[in-house]
């Protein structure tokens, strides 16, 4: 279903609130919540990780007991032996690191993928104010980069922060059962590095948060930039453009640059710690070696243990900074669902598959920002098979009481009835069935021309597509095509004329056969001589139905049954053509403008 967005609503840059990890621990939960539904790889990612971490503690053990018992002793075969041991271990390790990163990624993979159904379905169900509200391009940042974040962060930090979890408490435990002096000189600077990763992952926080904004505007302007391209280049504001492109891209180079470099200093003031340590542990154990206190071995065991101690310090710091990144995009992503929708069914709502068509507005009043009254006072009533035309100066809100009769917004009062019955409570799904659109500037999706025009009700046979096609006349032009009806169409019917467009947008809503249709200037496109024949068709399309016509050229609207006049969203005038010529009003002066009678 297309949807109409003229008027008086909202348009333009609206630039969003700056984006802040207000509740980490509830954003984790949530994720959590995601991902515990991968149960069976969670475990099995998790029974891999304990295996490796263990058998990881195991080779410096056996590197000590090698040297002390074997090397010193110049045992050729035990050397031998306990190395191919050693070669055993670390291969069986790196065999579980493998698959438990295979595991995790699949684990990753599912959990994102339901996240992004869920944040799609979710879309579905907003009102067109919400999308007033948000760039198009910062939303397709939330589905891309947001979810991407979280999607690196969650295949490759959940084990590793397992995995270093484990290997922190294993090696410590390993280093005081073989020499509790020298564990406790290889801890002095774990304090310390602690502290330092602490701070600096604080103070980066906002700045990751500001580059996953500025990221989602940047797209926001693109997208915008390239739909609006070819305005661009006729107005020549390609430098303009640019410059302000420019200015967005210069504020994400600088809030990256800024989360970039915090997190940057973590891995070499960590490392920095880590060589101190290994210092200490080297120099005092040298000093214990040579009064006797400890072994080569142990020392070699120990310079192990501190590699293997420090290294998942360093992770845990680079982890987080991934998990911020991450975060803050989850955070996002969590704030588009958690949009309560404008409109939605009430619980008793009424199915409906088909409608007689008696349409009426009671004293109807609206406004996009609930300070300007778009519509005041709306008071009129429709029969069922009569068509309707709304004139009146742009801006004027005839578009604004369709998108009201859609309910794409409801109104701030009054009532709007169809076969008596409050619109609101139809379900809005079967009320948008029975409702057909024909645009100004109709919208193809990328596909055959069978596949568009099929769009308008998907169980059709091809004859049905077919005869839709004749009745709309664009079956004259679709036959020229290389392929026909089966002819690729790019997105946005931008590898056509407009013309063209609005034929097959009209044979859409031919094949859709709704009982209420809104034609909002079909035929403004098409050059007269197609008009004349396009016109026949519609004719034979709004017969026995309810139709709304929004026009300019008053010469197609001179047939309707009642024609209401808009000016600055009040009803002036009603009546049919002949009344309103007769009370040379508001509707006179429009008319003789347009054909100076």
């Amino acid at each position: 279903m297309q949807q109409l967005t003229g008027g008086g609503g909202p348009k333009g840059r609206i630039p969003g609130p700056p984006v802040k990890t207000k509740d980490p621990k509830g954003t984790l939960l949530r994720v959590w919540n995601y991902m515990e539904r991968q149960k069976t790889g969670l475990l099995l990612s998790t029974l891999f990780v304990i295996l490796s971490s263990l058998l990881s503690l195991l080779g410096p053990y056996y590197i000590g007991v090698i040297i002390d018992h074997y090397i010193i002793l110049k045992e050729v075969s035990g050397t031998i032996r306990m190395a191919c041991l050693l070669l055993g271990i670390y291969f069986i390790t790196s065999l579980f690191t493998w698959l438990q990163a295979y595991i995790m990624v699949n684990v990753s993979l599912k959990t994102i993928g339901s996240l992004r159904e869920d944040l799609f379905t979710k879309l579905q169900t907003l009102s067109l104010h919400f999308f007033d509200r948000h760039k198009h391009g910062d939303l397709m940042s939330r589905f891309t980069n947001d979810i991407e974040n979280l999607n690196q962060a969650l295949s490759q930090s959940v084990i590793q922060i397992i995995s270093s979890i484990l290997t922190v408490v294993g090696v410590t435990i390993a280093m005081f059962s073989l020499n509790w002096v020298l564990a406790i000189v290889s801890l002095i600077t774990i304090p310390l590095m602690l502290f330092v990763t602490k701070k600096i992952v604080s103070i980066s926080r906002n700045n990751f948060s500001k580059r996953q904004k500025d990221i989602g505007e940047l797209n926001g302007f693109i997208e915008e930039s390239i739909s609006g391209g070819e305005v661009i280049t006729l107005f020549g504001k390609e430098d303009d453009t640019f410059a302000e492109f420019h200015v967005i891209n210069e504020r994400l180079r600088k809030s990256a640059m800024r989360a970039d470099m915090f997190s940057g200093v973590l891995g070499p003031s960590n490392n920095f710690l880590s060589n101190l340590g290994l210092g200490l542990v080297i120099g005092v154990g040298s000093i214990m070696a040579l009064k006797g206190m400890t072994t080569v071995g142990i020392i070699a065991s120990f310079v192990t243990y501190s590699r293997q101690f420090s290294r998942p310090i360093n992770q845990m710091s680079t982890l987080l900074n991934s998990m911020q990144a991450a975060l803050a995009g989850a955070e996002r992503v969590f704030e588009t669902m958690d949009e309560v929708p404008d409109l939605k069914d009430k619980k008793n709502a009424v199915s409906v598959s088909k409608f007689k068509g008696d349409i009426e507005f009671v004293d109807v009043e609206f406004s996009y920002d609930n300070e300007k009254k778009i519509l005041k006072n709306i008071d009129f009533s429709a029969s069922a098979g009569e068509m309707i035309a709304l004139v009146g100066p742009t801006g004027s809100g005839k578009t604004t009481i369709i998108n009201l009769l859609m309910r794409f917004y409801d109104s701030d009062s009054g009532e709007i009835l169809i076969d008596g019955k409050n619109s609101k409570d139809y379900k809005l799904r079967d009320l948008r069935k029975r409702i057909g659109i024909v645009l100004q500037d109709p919208y193809l999706f990328s596909g055959t021309v069978m596949e568009n025009i099929r769009y308008g009700r998907l169980d059709a046979t091809d004859e049905e597509v077919i005869q839709a096609a004749k009745t709309a006349s664009a079956h004259g032009f679709i036959k020229h095509f290389p392929a026909q009806y089966h002819t690729m169409i790019t997105a946005g019917g931008s590898n056509i004329s407009q013309g063209q467009k609005q034929l097959l947008s009209i044979a859409r809503a031919i094949l859709a056969d709704a009982d209420i249709l809104i034609l909002d200037e079909a035929t403004a496109n098409i050059d007269t001589r197609t008009e004349v024949e396009i016109q026949k068709g519609l004719r034979n399309l709004t017969k026995g139905k309810t139709s709304f016509v929004i026009a300019h050229r008053l010469r197609t609207i001179e047939r309707a049954d009642q024609i209401l006049v808009i000016k600055d969203g009040e009803l002036i005038e009603q009546g049919n053509h002949a009344d309103l010529l007769k009370q040379h009003g508001f509707y006179y002066n429009l008319y003789a403008n347009q054909l100076s009678i």
